[in-house]
């Protein structure tokens, strides 16, 4: 047999490992936060500890790798969301696709990884789309007037993961495994109402600042 056939089913074995691996790397921080290991990130992916590391040869590396897929599938859905004619319908399609991506699940670990250079600039563009985003549906009128950037990043975190979906998870509750994801749709859409320009309640507080995720993901020195 020539030995590309021989490789095609590795390969694909292979990236079918890595999906599960990522995949499971997010509900374990989702449920365990920064103290995630990687050995449960393994079990969970149904793959053995010494595949991962084949794979990510730390657990750095693989969280990397990790905000590096998040921050494409942010880039991606802003593109789409700009390019959607109704600009509520942009804002609100983007900040539904985040959610139900999980964004919200890598807050753990800022702080504790390196921030290499192409996960940088794909910060600063996903900056610069949000903004774009949010520009856009204040001159239709359609997103109260005193919601920021950083409100809409800090609301996509806030629901990106789900307590209860967790705990259900945890328990081997299947049964209101169902039940738990709509209360959750209904809560996004409670959330995603209350960024209608109809609100003419002023926001409380003063609007955060960039500071609140660009100083988080900083690396601190241990002590």
């Amino acid at each position: 047999m020539p030995e590309h056939r021989r490789r095609a089913p590795r390969q694909a074995e292979a990236e079918r490992n890595d999906r599960a691996l990522l995949q499971a790397a997010r509900e374990v921080l989702a449920a365990d936060g920064v103290h995630a290991s990687v050995a449960a990130i393994a079990a969970r992916a149904g793959v053995g500890i010494g595949s991962l590391y084949r794979r990510y040869r730390t657990k750095e590396e693989l969280f990397q790798r990790l905000s590096e897929l998040s921050l494409d599938n942010w880039n991606n859905a802003a593109a789409q969301g700009l390019a959607a004619d109704d600009p509520w319908e942009g804002l609100t399609g983007f900040i539904t696709e985040c959610i139900e991506f999980g964004q919200g699940s890598l807050a753990p670990i800022a702080g504790t990884i390196e921030i290499s250079a192409q996960m940088r600039a794909k910060s600063e563009r996903s900056d610069a789309l949000l903004a774009a985003l949010v520009a856009r549906a204040h001159e239709a009128g359609v997103l109260r007037p005193d919601v920021t950037p950083v409100d809409v990043s800090l609301l996509i975190e806030q629901h990106g993961t789900s307590p209860v979906l967790e705990q259900l998870r945890k328990q081997g509750r299947k049964d209101l495994i169902e039940a738990a994801v709509q209360a959750r749709t209904r809560i996004v859409a409670i959330a995603l109402d209350g960024l209608r320009a109809v609100h003419t309640e002023p926001l409380p507080g003063h609007p955060p600042s960039e500071r609140l995720f660009t100083e988080r993901w900083d690396p601190r020195p241990a002590g």
